[in-house]
């Protein structure tokens, strides 16, 4: 069982670290749905409003100058190579899957711009040096 979801509350931090592990990291989306698939997940009313906010992830970013440029670069990184996973597509036939139908906005919202990590993916850990692309977007 999936010990994040297992929380009776999640803060809203939590939350958002959740969304931004489902929107852009294939395994873990993997596990939470095997996790729904079995009835490991006590609150889907939490699952399903995370998946909400990971489908947002997905959306055009904010021209709102209230986030940070290494926060904006971030996501718009995680979006792209997201896209070789069809990830927003499986978030979506998650979240109907589970009820949801409230709507995505357009745009992602300032406040859920943040430079946050993911765990790594499929790849030998690198020294924290390493840059990932042309502008300079650390991976670890």
């Amino acid at each position: 069982m999936n010990p994040v979801l297992a929380a009776a509350t999640l803060t809203p931090r939590q939350q958002l670290q959740m969304a931004y592990e489902l929107a852009f990291h294939p395994s873990r989306l993997n596990a939470v749905w095997n996790d729904w698939e079995r009835g490991a997940i006590p609150d889907l009313a939490v699952l399903r409003s995370i998946l909400t906010w990971a489908l947002t992830l997905h959306q055009r970013l904010p021209e709102a100058p209230a986030a940070s440029g290494r926060a904006l670069r971030r996501l718009a990184h995680y979006q792209a190579t997201s896209r070789i996973y069809r990830m927003p597509t499986m978030l979506g036939r998650f979240r109907e899957r589970l009820g949801g139908a409230e709507p995505i906005p357009a745009e992602v919202p300032a406040w859920m711009v943040r430079d946050i990590g993911l765990p790594l993916f499929s790849r030998v850990a690198t020294p924290a040096s390493y840059h990932f692309g042309l502008k300079g977007i650390n991976v670890i």
